[in-house]
């Protein structure tokens, strides 16, 4: 019985040349994913770092509006027996009046009485609600205006302070509470730099997508910079670390661009000092 012979099939080079097809194809799948995955990864960390400091400013701001609340509680609480005090001050004044030493002490208590009530009108002052005007401004006028209001305070330290702006910037906002904002920022930038030094403002506008239309107002001092332990305290109200001050000034800071629905943040500089950058 003759044998019979298996003819190659003419298929099979077909066959490799669509495996090698399927192969590169899954190759360039394989890469694109992996690409993709590097992205997604770089994108979470990105998110998840915006987010860590989302939630340290909204627990910042519930820190603050609670500190507000207690001290308006306490502030009407003490206002009321000062105008007893200051009452019975006066009566006794009335009964020393002919012993020159007594009313020298009578006159330094209704002097530390009218202290303590321009501290607790300063309290209730930043316990209201701070609601913003809003209308058309120019942000380097408003800038430079609060610098003619401190350059006093400048002088006397023997600072220097330089402002720079890419030109004029139009923006809608409270032009009265910006320059309040900036003043405050500028004074607490003298009030660091002990030695003489320099403060550096500087305004612009972001021009990335997410933050279309936003401005920034940076000041920088030459001063010894934040203490990370203080980091996150500094903008609740009544914190100071100097000898005199009532600590509202950066409070107030906070408040101001909260009412512009806007941000503040602090850092340190790479090369010394500290920089506080408004938001709005």
């Amino acid at each position: 019985m003759p044998q019979t012979v298996e003819q190659p099939s003419l298929e099979t080079p077909s066959r490799i040349e669509e495996l090698g097809r399927i192969i590169l194809a899954y190759s360039e799948i394989t890469e694109r994913l992996q690409q993709s995955h590097e992205q997604l990864t770089q994108t979470v960390e990105t998110l998840s770092s915006q987010l860590d400091e989302k939630n340290r400013l909204l627990e910042r701001k519930n820190r603050l509006a609670a500190l507000g609340e207690m001290a308006a509680g306490m502030a009407h609480e003490i206002r009321n027996p000062l105008g007893g005090i200051q009452l019975y001050a006066s009566m006794l004044a009335g009964d020393v009046a002919d012993r020159p030493e007594s009313q020298k002490l009578v006159a330094k208590i209704a002097g530390g009485v009218r202290h303590l009530e321009s501290l607790v009108s300063q309290v209730l002052n930043f316990t209201r609600e701070i609601v913003a005007s809003i209308s058309a401004m120019e942000l380097s006028q408003v800038v430079e205006q609060a610098i003619e209001l401190t350059a006093q305070s400048f002088q006397e330290k023997g600072l220097t302070c330089r402002f720079r702006a890419p030109g004029p910037i139009q923006l809608d906002a409270d032009g009265v509470l910006v320059r309040q904002a900036v003043m405050n920022l500028l004074l607490n930038a003298a009030d660091a730099c002990q030695n003489g030094g320099e403060v550096v403002v500087t305004i612009g506008r972001f021009e990335n997508a997410k933050s279309t239309g936003q401005c920034f107002i940076r000041v920088e001092d030459t001063g010894a910079g934040i203490p990370v332990s203080l980091m996150d305290r500094i903008f609740n109200p009544f914190f100071t670390t100097k000898d005199t001050g009532t600590g509202l000034g950066l409070a107030i800071v906070h408040r101001i661009t909260e009412a512009h629905n806007g941000m503040v943040t602090a850092s340190n500089r790479d090369g010394g000092g500290a920089r506080f950058e408004m938001r709005i």
